[in-house]
């Protein structure tokens, strides 16, 4: 038989084989994010060394960025056709369904560790920053779950945010930044020009408040109980749960869990300034603005990271399409590039003249020079225009 012959009947074969997720046993890599606080205190009671209860900012700002930069990137696809048949299958759920109960047991450790170890302050502080990391992950986790239409999901995705008293983002995020994405009305948008030390009040109030309406409004449609108020429920949760883990430790753990869920929600607000920093929605000829795609978004492709975050960093597609599960987010020519992925870019986020330089000329390149296309702060708005003018 010719090669020619060869080639033609195997290559039949070779295109039926069904494809194949080459990802599928390292998505639960995912739940090392939670578990940090007990490989912390393993690896400082074996070594003597207090530093390691620092683990959650050792991995999430310095080994995770060396990972990325290892590892580089991927912008492969899972076939369209495989959508339906990746998206039924519950492994993948009950990936992000691991994370909660790990979630919970770190919390528990946590104030185990800080009302009965006798540790030093700095040992303390470690401690709840790296538990102020997971319980910002934890964001994340239910952000994936919580744009699902099952009930279940739904309700993990509210427990998920408990620890980090950020129960309202469930309301704002699916009702009101997903409307709003990329346009000056969204306080989750971050402006060209806007620090994120300026975006980080603006941001949190803004979001608290229009959860609030939203809620206020959709309360106001029909007959509901009392008891039916989305936020007040998130609250009620967050509430129950530091109220029960004072009475079980004592109110020494108080301030603990307090930072704890400062940093865990500051941890989200610096995610959603890099996600969409100066990228704004056109308007259409009737005034109102065009479809969310994936322009509208700011990507990151690299492959380590977004196997430890459910694929967040493939935003573009996400806002496109919010209903994508994680394992079926795909990459887009077309959207913006991150040149690092978050845990590299939360860092030059905090330093606003470094992140103007880096990110800055990105923006205005999306837009081929034209920064009135952008979306602009108020404040900077007059000298962006003109020094762009310039250019």
């Amino acid at each position: 038989m010719s090669t020619t012959d060869v080639t033609s009947d195997t290559a039949p074969r070779e295109e039926a084989r069904p494809w194949r997720d080459r990802k599928r046993y390292l998505w639960p890599l995912a739940t090392l994010m939670p578990a940090m606080p007990f490989v912390g205190a393993g690896l400082s009671t074996a070594t003597g060394w207090a530093a390691w209860w620092w683990i959650g900012p050792m991995i999430l700002f310095v080994i995770l960025p060396a990972l990325d930069l290892i590892f580089g990137a991927t912008d492969d696809n899972p076939p369209e056709s495989e959508r339906e048949r990746l998206e039924a299958d519950r492994y993948y759920r009950w990936v992000t369904y691991l994370f909660l109960p790990i979630q919970y047991a770190s919390l528990v450790f946590c104030c185990w560790v800080w009302a009965t170890w006798d540790l030093p302050w700095h040992a303390d502080l470690g401690l709840a920053l790296t538990m102020g990391v997971v319980s910002g992950v934890a964001i994340n986790t239910a952000h994936e779950l919580g744009h699902k239409r099952e009930d279940v999901e739904r309700w993990l995705s509210k427990i998920a945010l408990a620890s980090s008293a950020y129960g309202h983002f469930y309301v704002e995020h699916n009702r009101g930044h997903h409307v709003r994405v990329a346009t000056p009305e969204d306080p989750a948008s971050s402006r060209l020009g806007e620090s994120f030390w300026a975006f980080l009040p603006r941001t949190v109030w803004g979001s608290l408040r229009s959860s609030w309406h939203l809620e206020t409004r959709r309360r106001s449609k029909g007959r509901h109980s009392p008891l039916d108020h989305e936020i007040l429920i998130a609250w009620a949760m967050t509430l129950v749960l530091f109220v029960a883990l004072v009475a079980a430790f004592g109110l020494i753990v108080l301030p603990w869990l307090a930072l704890q869920a400062v940093v865990g929600f500051t941890l989200l607000e610096v995610v959603n300034y890099l996600e969409h920093y100066g990228l704004k929605r056109g308007r259409r000829a009737d005034g109102r603005y065009e479809r969310t795609d994936p322009r509208h978004s700011w990507n990151a492709d690299h492959t380590v990271s977004n196997l430890l975050l459910y694929q967040l960093q493939r935003h573009s597609d996400h806002h496109a399409n919010p209903l994508r599960r994680y394992q079926t987010l795909r990459h887009f020519s077309e959207s913006p590039q991150l040149p690092s992925g978050y845990g590299s870019m939360i860092v030059v986020a905090l330093f606003p003249p470094v992140w103007r330089r880096i990110m800055d000329p990105k923006v205005v390149a999306h837009y081929d020079g034209d920064v009135t296309l952008a979306n602009l702060h108020p404040r900077t708005r007059e000298r962006y225009l003109a020094r762009y003018a310039r250019a």
